[in-house]
């Protein structure tokens, strides 16, 4: 291939946690450019004494954007076009967009900034029948206590998702990568801190009275979230397996209770067709959740 001196480089490095690290090399001629576009797209609306309204000299409105504030704009058009040749260029199927940190940005130079992202793990679910079938078995086994001997005990519907729960989390074998982890730990945090906020309730009072500290909360939401993610890939994964499909009146069922519920709440567009999918993924889940609760 010949040398092509603006060409963005990429370097991909996929780390023991499932993590992809992207490193991406920008040639300043470039940054150079996209700093341009970015001053003319401020000095539209700039207003700089002397000057009327998006009419001074790109030297003055450069004068008095913060040099970090250029960046960070140069970066929005930079960036989407590195990151889509780097997956086309690597063959990557990212399932997050990548978290970004600009490792070097000196003036006449090249500059590097660091991508982390991941792929979906690959889920090798093994024999899952049989072992939810033993530990349906296991289960229904007698106990002292629990009655005379011989007697089986009968689970209830939800102790039996309980343990084809707990079964399949133990049993199947799936690497989360971190950053699916820590972005649903976030999550879950930032939903607490919402309630708490309308509660009206400090997160040091909240944490004071479950009598743990900020860092135990944040390592259980991660435990939470690393089940949570796997649970949800496995059951995709049985779906499949199992060709099990949502119902068609299920998903309207569903979408109308869904737009019921966001009716008149904000005026933004709704994707209905990524809702519908979102929709049919979670009952196709559910339904192989149930398939495998049928086998206890």
């Amino acid at each position: 291939m010949p040398f092509m001196p603006d060409k963005i480089t990429s370097v991909i490095a996929r780390e023991s946690d499932g993590n992809i690290q992207i490193t991406f090399t920008v040639p300043f001629s470039v940054v150079r450019k996209a700093g341009d576009e970015t001053l003319k797209e401020f000095a539209k609306d700039a207003e700089i004494p002397g000057f009327r309204k998006g009419m001074a000299p790109i030297a003055k409105v450069a004068e008095k954007v913060p040099q970090s504030k250029i960046i960070e704009h140069s970066l929005s058009h930079i960036l989407p076009k590195a990151l889509s040749e780097a997956v086309t260029d690597n063959n990557l199927k990212i399932a997050v967009y990548p978290k970004f940190e600009l490792i070097s940005a000196e003036e006449g130079k090249d500059w590097q900034i660091r991508g982390v992202t991941c792929e979906l793990p690959e889920v090798a679910p093994g024999d899952y029948k049989k072992a939810v079938q033993g530990a349906f078995r296991a289960s229904s086994l007698w106990t002292p206590g629990s009655g005379k001997p011989g007697d089986k005990k009968e689970l209830t519907v939800e102790q039996k998702e309980q343990v084809v729960i707990k079964t399949i989390l133990e049993n199947v074998k799936i690497t989360i990568p971190r950053i699916l982890i820590e972005e649903e730990a976030d999550s879950r945090l930032s939903n607490l801190l919402s309630r708490l906020e309308k509660l009206g309730l400090a997160l040091e009072t909240y944490l004071s009275s479950i009598g743990k500290k900020a860092e135990d909360l944040r390592a259980d939401y991660a435990n939470q979230a690393k089940d949570a993610i796997a649970l949800d890939l496995i059951l995709t994964k049985i779906a499949q397996d199992e060709d099990i499909k949502a119902d068609p009146k299920e998903v309207d069922s569903a979408m109308g209770i869904a737009q019921a519920s966001k009716s008149g709440k904000d005026g933004a567009p709704e994707d209905t067709d990524g809702r519908k999918r979102l929709l049919e993924s979670i009952l196709k889940r559910r339904g192989a959740l149930d398939f495998l609760i049928k086998l206890g």
